[in-house]
């Protein structure tokens, strides 16, 4: 009698697990559950006066100011709510693009302080507690340009982009 040939195995397919409305619907509701929208705002406030601060300094020695420290500002502020804020919600958007903005125009507030303390040759801290604030709009409008529309612009949309989390198919599978 002869040895029946071996017949090669077959491999065993798992199905693969389906996702429906109520998965989703069950993993967002967790998630909204783990959300901390003061964390996510005091985080993003405090990159945003890290990142004016930064600003500030590179535009002070360089002698320079570089419109792409802006998407610095508004990348940093982003990611600062989310990590802080764990949100998922549009209204982490919505503080995260405020932040920015409000990040973007310290930046250039600092700046123009920085830039007078070293003109009058006097201490930036001077400048900080003695400075005639009530001043500050028009030294904005003076030096407005064109150009900060623009770079404000993808501040306020990186600020909104990067402070909630996006959701993908394949999360909701894992976690679920």
């Amino acid at each position: 009698m002869e040895p029946l040939p071996e017949t090669p195995e077959q491999p065993i397919v798992t199905p693969s697990p389906i996702l429906t409305e109520s998965k989703v619907f069950e993993y967002r509701e967790k998630l909204k559950l783990e959300q901390r929208l003061f964390p996510g705002i005091a985080g993003g406030a405090g990159a945003a006066i890290i990142g004016a601060i930064l600003w500030a300094v590179i535009t002070v020695v360089t002698n320079y100011q570089i419109g792409y420290m802006a998407v610095g500002v508004g990348f940093l502020v982003g990611i600062s709510v989310r990590y802080f804020g764990k949100g998922i919600d549009p209204v982490f958007g919505i503080i995260g693009a405020s932040l920015a903005l409000i990040g973007c125009l310290l930046g250039n507030v600092l700046t123009m302080l920085a830039l007078g303390a070293q003109a009058e040759n006097i201490s930036f801290i001077d400048v900080l507690l003695y400075a005639n604030y009530s001043l500050i709009p028009d030294a904005m409008m003076e030096t407005f340009s064109p150009m900060d529309v623009l770079f404000y612009g993808i501040a306020i949309y990186e600020g909104y982009k990067f402070s909630f989390r996006v959701i993908t198919d394949e999360e909701v599978l894992q976690n679920s």
